[in-house]
């Protein structure tokens, strides 16, 4: 039957006459007077209220102990002095004078560091089959603020773990102050191989992008882009198996072409690219082809090692996540025992380790599974037990060199002027026992602090 054009148009403007009563009752414009209930609350860019920040007020911080992540020394009787988020001061005791309304946060005890970086994060577990997006957005939002709270008060995420772009929104909201949690680059979903034919059934949306050729590999890396990516994760190289003589043979994925137009597409758009790779072909494509940063590479050798120090590329192990025990229980199962990956993986990290100017990363590849969230300092005591670093420069790994390859070695990775209040305290020395950074006693970031374990007396005002 002929609907009558009044019950039409009355459908029409009845829902915009409702829709103008809801607006009327949102907040007002810029300098508007608040309307609503109680004091005004700050409003996120899609809505939603949060607390807003207090006037920036001065603290100092008095460290007994502070690392000059720089050098890798210690200095004594530091004071570090903050407004608001940001490093006002730092220097000896003798050379700087606190202000008499300063809040003074009494570390003499502790040796304080700057805060952590994680360089590979995956925030999202894989979900489950029927696990709700909420419920996967909820473990998510649990894992980073563990990750805050271990100590690591940045992070670069790489890939989404079949979640989309939803590791985009997580760290807006908190670049917007809706919950906390580290300061994150993230990835999207990554972009794999999917053959030289596309498959005739439709990906899942959520996965990763599936490219075929080098067109639709650069549109990957555009929409990646557009939707709100930092860093673009690249799978240049599959699996590995044992051959029958105990040689390691590796899966490469993207032709050289194709792995080359997806770099020099990001590069163009302004962007780094992370490439997942554990040998053979695919991880020396990788090198070739300038990825800015090298993930895992099992077999890395000497000369791929030279080659990217020449073209200034970043080389991030995940030691602990490949040397898990489950890696030899895998081997054992597919080879009787005959052969390990771990001892080769060890080889190639220690020799990178060794390798003059090779910037060598700390990732740990935390992912919910094998290695929980808020554990990852075990990747600093590892780099120093099964690498052969100092503990030093593994934490300068974790500190400066992590935030060198993700472009804030302007904004984070040491205690300086002009960088934000990201500070960390453990009791004992880190460069004498690289485990302390397992027992984080206090977390501040951007001068709020996170975690306070320590006694009441470490915290005065005046």
């Amino acid at each position: 039957m002929r609907r009558k054009p009044g019950l039409a148009a009355f459908g029409i403007f009845g829902s915009s006459i409702f829709a103008t009563a809801l607006l009327a009752q949102e907040p007002g414009g810029p300098g508007a007077p608040w309307r609503g209930a109680g004091a005004q609350p700050c409003f996120g860019a899609e809505g939603g209220t949060f607390q807003c920040r207090s006037a920036p007020g001065v603290t100092a911080v008095r460290a007994g102990r502070l690392l000059d992540s720089k050098s890798g020394q210690l200095l004594t009787s530091q004071v570090v002095l903050l407004q608001g988020e940001r490093i006002t001061d730092v220097g000896a005791e003798a050379q700087i004078k606190i202000p008499a309304d300063a809040r003074v946060i009494d570390l003499r005890g502790e040796t304080v560091l700057p805060g952590l970086i994680d360089a590979h994060t995956h925030m999202f577990n894989y979900p489950k089959p029927g696990m709700s997006r909420e419920t996967s957005t909820l473990i998510a939002i649990h894992n980073l603020q563990a990750d805050l709270r271990a100590g690591f008060t940045a992070a670069r995420d790489m890939s989404s773990h079949g979640n989309g772009y939803a590791d985009v929104d997580v760290r807006n909201a908190i670049n917007e102050g809706r919950i906390d949690g580290p300061r994150f680059q993230v990835s999207g979903r990554g972009i794999v191989w999917g053959g030289a034919t596309p498959a005739a059934t439709a990906a899942n949306p959520l996965m990763s992008a599936r490219v075929h050729a080098e067109d639709d590999a650069r549109a990957a890396v555009r929409e990646h882009v557009e939707r709100g990516v930092d860093w673009i994760k690249l799978f240049p190289g599959g699996a590995y198996a044992f051959l029958a003589t105990g040689e390691a043979r590796y899966v490469m994925t993207y032709p050289l072409p194709v792995l080359q137009a997806l770099i020099d597409e990001a590069h163009r758009l302004g962007h780094k690219t992370a490439c997942h790779v554990l040998g053979g072909e695919g991880q020396r494509n990788a090198i070739v082809a300038g990825c800015d940063s090298i993930e895992h590479a099992f077999d890395l050798n000497p000369e791929q090692a030279e080659m990217m120090v020449e073209k200034g590329l970043s080389y991030d192990p995940t030691l602990v996540r490949y040397t898990e025990p489950y890696m030899d229980d895998n081997d054992a199962k597919s080879t009787g025992g005959k052969y390990r990956m771990i001892p080769i993986f060890e080889k190639a990290v220690t020799m990178a380790a060794a390798t003059k100017g090779l910037k060598v990363m700390s990732g740990s590849g935390v992912d919910g599974s094998t290695f929980p969230h808020g554990t990852q300092a075990l990747e600093l005591e590892w780099l120093v037990k099964r690498a052969g670093m100092s503990p030093a420069r593994a934490i300068q790994s974790g500190t400066m060199i992590n935030a060198e390859a993700m472009g804030w070695h302007e904004q984070i990775g040491s205690i300086e002027k002009g960088k934000y209040a990201d500070l960390i305290a453990v009791s004992g020395d880190p460069l004498a026992d690289i485990t302390e950074l397992q027992r984080i006693k206090l977390v501040m970031k951007g001068g709020k602090i996170i975690r306070d374990d320590l006694p009441p007396r470490a915290m005065t005002a005046r």
